[in-house]
């Protein structure tokens, strides 16, 4: 091939109006320009594209480029084609072209026309089209997406297995580029072997992306609020916000309308026209906020995206890294912010239960390292790089401080004994085990794999008993990063001393360990967490006031206390200081008919507190709901008017009577009158209602638990609640 008598510079400004080529692109366009087979890793947003497109517009013949996603390759030939006077200067060759298209395509490629010819994997393996592109001179091929070659990446696709066979088919020497933006070793190593491109040129550029600002919080009940708190404070700011389901996208999304957030969906689900609208409108910026699936951000090239949301724990580090990549590509200010949770990982090991053994062994070991980048309390930039195998520096690095684990660094301590002993388990073990058996090992454990190996019998089993499993999960983690240990990838995570671990053993120095997060299963009843960083709760004072009030309030017009406001709503009320009636009615647990009732005296007081004690009310904090279930309490509401049993209603909506019942706690509990006498006087005679009205009226607390203490058996759980719906209805409205 010879080296290229053109100057590289003067064709990208030709082509593409730049003056300077960014980062590692200028030694890529001249390797893949010289015929050399050539691999680059490159961070989303780094500019790969241009690695490819270049050359193929200054080479002969046409380049060919794999690529697993339609919409991307639709995205790139119409940006060839508007920097071109020549229409055919880039195709795509896919099934969505009709039998007249191809003909085009095939005819502008024979006469010289076209430079780029993107193609699906699936359209290679089609005879015609081999026998096509056999009798066309190719200049050279490139991989996009390269990671899909590898079950290690997070994009398997099988039909990226055979490129290499196909490649063959075409033509003997055609030279290969594979890019990719996963730089995991294991993928690379993958890429290579499979594409047999061993002796390519590999160009890596950094992963930092230092103007990114990592966070992650625990996600709680009440995690739509603080996302929309979050957004609110980001107001008119352009940002993703990515969920796992898609019932939980359309959910969020119109939480969010709901709260005068400008979003839209965007999922598989939603028609192709659909799709492609909500996208031009966040790309025009007629929306702010796109709350999506992974479907969406492919190829999205806004580079003024502020921040980036995970709603849900994603499946690997690579799909967080490729996500929140999509912020702040201008090089401005990016905010990415997890929520987690360990119930979100559970889920996601349940989806993985019915794949083959290999695939699961798999998932499982990308999954665990996304909990310990969740929990650790190390710098996460510092973790992330460490994943795509290169070094950072926490103190002088560039971004070093901008993640939550830095700002609020966690408190260190002496850990030099500890990691000997860690070290010494995985040697006395002969690196067997996965860090799960070797921390089993350490607090004395045994599970049938270790029986096998009569671990439970040495003596070193259990002596790591001081501390507790977390303990060592978290040390463990740190030990990796440092570089004492590493997991074997072959044989999917199996812990291994490195040469700097043999050599602490010999001579132990000073470990110092940060000490982890735990993100404590939030409660179910929990209420909105508080002040702007997310954490705290309820206005304690004010709470205490609050309930004085109900306890007076209650004894005034005897009746018991929960019976005026439940404990939730007096915790929302110190939390969202509601000072008029209006307000009042946006209280969880509270409706129109409580607040008129009852809210008089407590706004007075909430009013009072708040200027006594100069309190800053944040207005951003009453999340109005979607209302999508009020339409489900009016046809309660209407159908029990006309007296029509309950099983019917449940059943007339295909819901369980649990379902109902809860629906018309929550209705009698805001205030509104239900009159069920027509169903209880069926279930429970006079006595009985008798005993339970007693009951409820001289009990401080009304939980259905203890009310089935009490009784011992002589009521079911669901007599004792209709019995409660009906007095709180009666008693309470």
């Amino acid at each position: 091939m010879g080296s290229p008598e053109f100057d590289v510079h003067k064709e990208l400004k030709k082509h593409f109006g730049f003056g300077n080529f960014k980062g590692l692109q200028e030694e890529v366009v001249k390797s893949v320009i010289e015929g050399k087979n050539t691999f680059v890793i490159m961070p989303t947003g780094g500019g790969k594209s241009l690695c490819y497109q270049l050359p193929a517009l200054v080479k002969e013949g046409t380049a060919i480029v794999v690529s697993p996603l339609i919409a991307l390759m639709k995205n790139q030939v119409d940006a060839l084609r508007g920097i071109s006077e020549v229409e055919g200067i880039a195709h795509v060759l896919n099934s969505s072209l009709t039998k007249a298209e191809i003909v085009k395509v095939k005819s502008d490629i024979s006469a010289g026309v076209t430079k780029l010819l993107y193609v699906a994997p699936e359209s290679l393996t089609k005879e015609e089209n081999i026998e096509f592109l056999r009798s066309v001179p190719i200049s050279f091929m490139a991989v996009d997406e390269a990671h899909c070659i590898s079950e290690w990446g997070h994009d398997f696709r099988p039909e990226y297995r055979n490129l290499k066979k196909i490649i063959e088919r075409i033509g003997d020497d055609i030279p290969i580029v594979g890019l990719t933006a996963t730089a995991t070793p294991k993928v690379q190593e993958d890429i290579l072997k499979n594409l047999g491109m061993i002796d390519a040129r590999t160009f890596k550029a950094s992963f930092n992306r230092p103007n990114l600002f990592y966070e992650v919080r625990p996600k709680t009940k009440n995690v739509d609020a603080d996302i929309i708190r979050f957004v609110k404070q980001n107001e008119g700011k352009s940002g993703i916000i990515y969920c796992l389901s898609r019932k939980r996208v359309e959910e969020l999304a119109q939480v969010l309308q709901v709260n005068g957030i400008k979003a839209v969906p965007y999922h598989a689900g939603l028609d192709a026209k659909t799709r492609a609208k909500h996208q031009d409108m966040f790309l025009m910026e007629d929306v702010d906020v796109v709350v999506a699936t992974i479907a969406f951000g492919m190829g999205i090239d806004k580079p003024d995206v502020r921040f980036v949301i995970h709603h849900d724990i994603p499946k690997s580090i690579e799909s967080y890294y490729q996500e929140t990549g999509r912020a702040g590509r201008d090089d401005g200010e990016g905010h990415c912010l997890a929520y987690y949770s360990y119930k979100d990982i559970e889920k996601l090991e349940k989806f993985m239960a019915g794949k083959p053994v290999a695939e699961q062994e798999i998932g499982h070991a990308l999954l665990q390292e996304m909990v310990a980048y969740a929990e650790t309390s190390m710098s996460r930039r510092k973790f992330i790089l460490h994943y795509f195998g290169e070094e950072f520096d926490e103190v002088n690095g560039e971004g070093a401080d901008m993640d939550d684990n830095v700002r609020n660094p966690k408190k260190k301590h002496e850990a030099k004994d500890e990691v000997v002993t860690l070290l010494k388990v995985v040697q006395e073990t002969n690196e067997k085990y996965k860090s799960k058996e070797v921390v089993n090992t350490l607090i004395g454990k045994s599970n049938a794999l270790m029986k096998s190996h009569k671990t439970d019998e040495k003596d070193f089993f259990g002596m790591g008993k001081a501390q507790d499993g977390k303990y060592w999960m978290a040390l463990i983690r740190q030990v990796l990063v440092a570089g004492l240990l590493r997991k074997d990838i072959e044989t999917y995570g199996v812990l291994k001393l490195t040469d700097a671990g043999v050599e602490f053993l010999k001579a132990p120095s000073s470990f110092m360990m940060t000490e982890d997060h735990t993100y404590v299963q939030a409660d179910t009843d929990d209420v909105i967490t508080g002040d702007k960083s997310g954490g705290g709760a309820a206005d304690e004072k004010l709470l205490k006031l609050l309930k004085d009030l109900r306890k007076k309030v209650a004894q005034k017009r005897n009746v018991p206390p929960f019976a005026v406001f439940q404990e939730m709503s007096l915790e929302d009320m110190a939390l969202k200081y509601p000072v008029n009636i209006e307000e009042m009615k946006n209280v969880n647990g509270v409706g129109e008919g409580k607040a008129k009732k009852f809210g008089k005296d407590f706004v007075e007081l909430i009013a009072q507190y708040v200027e006594e004690n100069d309190i800053v009310r944040p207005d951003d904090l009453v999340v109005k709901s979607t209302g999508a279930n009020s339409a489900l309490k009016l046809y309660i509401i209407q159908n029990v008017d006309r007296k029509l049993p309950l099983d019917d209603i449940a059943a007339a909506k295909g819901l369980k009577m649990e379902d109902v019942m809860k629906e018309m706690e929550q209705i009698v509990y805001s205030g509104t009158k239900l009159n069920i006498d027509y169903w209880v006087d069926e279930i429970l005679d006079e006595d009985q209602q008798e005993e339970l009205h007693e009951y409820f009226m001289e009990t401080e607390d009304d939980k259905i638990s203890l009310a089935l203490e009490e009784f011992d058996g002589d009521y079911e759980d669901e007599e004792l609640r209709l019995y409660r719906i009906k007095f709180i209805s009666e008693v309470a409205n």
